[in-house]
């Protein structure tokens, strides 16, 4: 199945609180729109890399997604490397999606970063005809897409562009939600972490807020991009 937009993200609930407001928006204007995670999160302190299987594929519902498949990479030791890059060119040239989101290339945490530049290569490598990949038996042609975008994660970074979300906020936290061991969940009792504190939470929607204001809108989500961007007509732009 080609998709227009295809989203990477190191681990699951990374594209849901970086870009779900982002996806839902252009779901919902009729473009099909995957996920591919690269790790189970396996790492992480709360819950395990089952129950985050398990609320992966619920988020998927919630936000209507047409694909979410996960890469089963080593959480935390994953390298952007030629083996690793070949995983996410297989991805690329599978979905063939014109836009990609992936993640910020600099974050408070070292998965993330790594991550951002892993996607950004496939990204350029995916295009080279001489790099010769298969999947399920079959050669796959070169593809690049034609833009790449970072969403912004727990560090603040300036965007080079900013989606109004305003009218999907509220889907945008209940996919977020649905990984109940890994936000605030009074229901969920396990050792308390950076991101399970209430105060991560509201500092989501907080951020939200303020890229929204940023552009007239109530609720956003900021994007940057190594690309320089171009436009049409300046009257598109607010």
């Amino acid at each position: 199945m080609k998709l227009d937009i295809l989203v990477f993200a190191v681990h699951p609930d990374d594209a849901e609180l970086g870009c779900s407001g982002t996806i839902l928006k252009h779901i919902a204007l009729g473009k099909k729109v995957g996920i591919v995670d690269f790790t189970r999160g396996e790492l992480g302190t709360r819950g395990s890399a089952e129950l985050r299987d398990e609320e992966a594929a619920n988020s998927a519902k919630i936000l209507g997604l047409h694909a979410r498949e996960n890469l089963r990479l080593k959480d935390g030791f994953f390298k952007n490397d030629e083996e690793h890059q070949l995983e996410l060119i297989k991805m690329l040239r599978k979905y063939q999606p014109e836009i990609v989101f992936s993640n910020a290339l600099q974050d408070r945490h070292p998965d993330h970063g790594r991550a951002g530049d892993l996607a950004n290569d496939a990204c350029f490598l995916s295009g080279l005809p001489k790099i010769k990949t298969e999947l399920d038996g079959k050669m796959q042609e070169a593809w690049r897409p034609r833009l790449n975008f970072q969403y912004i994660q727990d560090h603040y970074i300036r965007p080079d562009i900013i989606v109004d979300i305003t009218p999907y906020i509220e889907t945008k936290i209940a996919s977020i939600k649905a990984f109940k061991t890994q936000f605030f969940n009074p229901e969920h009792q396990e050792q308390e972490t950076y991101i399970s504190s209430p105060e991560f939470f509201e500092s989501v929607i907080g951020r939200a807020r303020e890229f929204g204001k940023s552009i007239g809108a109530t609720y956003g989500e900021g994007f940057t991009s190594r690309k320089l961007l171009g436009v049409d007509n300046l009257f598109d732009l607010r």
